[in-house]
């Protein structure tokens, strides 16, 4: 019997295929729970009064390391369940601020997806959008992921 929600194996990966995850919305509790968690103790992200006074910005700021891990969430629920082994690297660049409130989702578009030299395991690098509700950028990153073969 086949399990529901198997994530994709390397070698079903085309270079240029394109996917897009489901949305998720950043709540206050996000940002105070990961804050706490990280020892990110800023007043910038724990204390409101200050915030209208010292913030760059309008709304309630959300790490991008959390926004970029709310991400990695999505992003592995829909494609990584099973068959994801390890996370090797990534480049990352922030392009946006996002606020409490924002709802963000991942685009993904495979760029590479080869047999590794040593098993029949594969690399998979993505170029992954993170895109808030307007249609913008917030961050790009492009994780490089070791994944499992389709099994024979």
């Amino acid at each position: 019997m086949e399990l529901l929600g198997t994530g994709f194996y390397w070698n079903d990966l085309t270079v240029g295929a394109r996917y897009r995850t489901y949305g998720r919305t950043i709540t206050e509790s996000d940002v105070i729970a990961f804050v706490t968690h990280a020892g990110m103790l800023e007043s910038l992200f724990l204390d409101r009064e200050y915030r209208k006074t010292h913030s760059a910005m309008e709304g309630y700021a959300a790490p991008a390391l959390l926004v970029l891990s709310i991400a990695e969430g999505l992003t592995l629920n829909a494609t990584g369940q099973g068959t994801g082994l390890a996370f090797l690297n990534m480049q990352m660049d922030v392009k946006r601020p996002v606020v409490v409130g924002d709802t963000i989702h991942v685009e993904l578009e495979i760029l590479e997806a080869r047999k590794t030299s040593k098993s029949e395991r594969g690399l998979v690098r993505t170029k992954n959008l993170v895109v808030n509700q307007r249609g913008e950028t917030v961050i790009e990153y492009t994780p490089q992921r070791l994944m499992a073969a389709r099994p024979d």
